[in-house]
């Protein structure tokens, strides 16, 4: 269990700072929400604005589109500039998932100046309206989210292994389909790794049709692939399914919070909490400064 930073660590900043940290990064206020709706609505004003952007009808409006990409730009640029200057540890927050998706969000307009049509790449100011998890109050749902992530990190192994035993597969189905198409004079399996290709597509039951076996032997083994494409889908879901399982019987049965730890930007605490469960930061010093 972590323990309470030292008071050094966890120096409160001005009142003034503190109050804008509130608002910035906390959805529980009326304030807080505020902020978090208006930049919602400039966020998705912005990615209509990107795709917009390409449609070739409205080609004559390029300068409406351009003029409004400045200004979002701007906003965004001191929106995430004022993050830096809020929180506790300016390093953790540009590091963290929010803190580089912010980053990602901002650059392109700027590296546009120089390689023309990289502002296409602002569309990933999507991925902000995460965001809304925080100002409905679905702190739950973060950990939630956790619990996936957790889920995915412990079955990364298991599936790692599955994935090696299938490329082994999809080799040598590959190289048989090779050898009993081209013995028949197929163009679609003229190479080893063309052939390879094509029972990728079929044991992952994607099935393009642009190449197909011929010969009724080269049908016989395609239908066994097919077959075998099936439990190729189900060995990984069940996989990660068990993780699933373990995580929810593990989790206690409390009531979270869309609080955010100043000090590591984390969320998904318990209601009650006094300490960040991450690092250890008080999470009531806002509060009390506030008071």
């Amino acid at each position: 269990m972590s323990s309470p930073k030292s008071n050094k660590d966890q120096k409160s900043f001005s009142p003034f700072r503190e109050r804008l940290y509130e608002i910035i990064f906390e959805a529980d206020t009326p304030k807080g929400k505020l902020f978090d709706i208006v930049l919602l609505i400039f966020i998705v004003s912005s990615v209509i604005f990107v795709m917009l952007e390409t449609v070739p009808s409205l080609s004559g409006y390029q300068h409406i589109f351009q003029t409004g990409e400045i200004v979002f730009t701007v906003f965004f640029t001191i929106e995430y500039i004022t993050r830096l200057y809020t929180v506790h540890s300016p390093k953790k927050y540009a590091t963290s998932f929010y803190g580089v998706v912010d980053f990602l969000s901002i650059i392109p307009t700027y590296i546009a100046i120089i390689l023309p049509g990289a502002q296409s790449l602002m569309i990933i100011r999507s991925l902000r309206l995460l965001r809304v998890f925080r100002i409905f109050k679905l702190g739950a749902f973060m950990v939630e989210g956790e619990i996936i992530i957790k889920a995915l990190k412990e079955s990364v192994n298991k599936i790692m292994v599955f994935l090696f035993f299938i490329i082994i597969m999809v080799t040598i189905f590959g190289s048989t389909l090779y050898l009993v198409e081209g013995s028949h004079g197929n163009p679609g399996f003229n190479s080893i790794p063309k052939s390879v290709y094509w029972a990728i597509v079929t044991i992952t039951t994607v099935g393009y049709g642009d190449i197909s076996p011929q010969s009724p032997l080269g049908q016989f083994l395609a239908s066994i692939i097919m077959i075998l494409g099936y439990a190729v889908i189900a060995v990984p879901t069940g996989i990660v399914s068990s993780e699933f399982n373990k995580g929810y019987k593990k989790r206690k049965a409390k009531k979270f919070t869309s609080q955010v730890c100043s000090f590591c930007l984390k969320e998904g605490h318990s209601i009650d909490a006094s300490f960040c469960k991450f690092c250890g930061g008080n999470l009531r010093m806002t509060e009390q400064k506030s008071e």
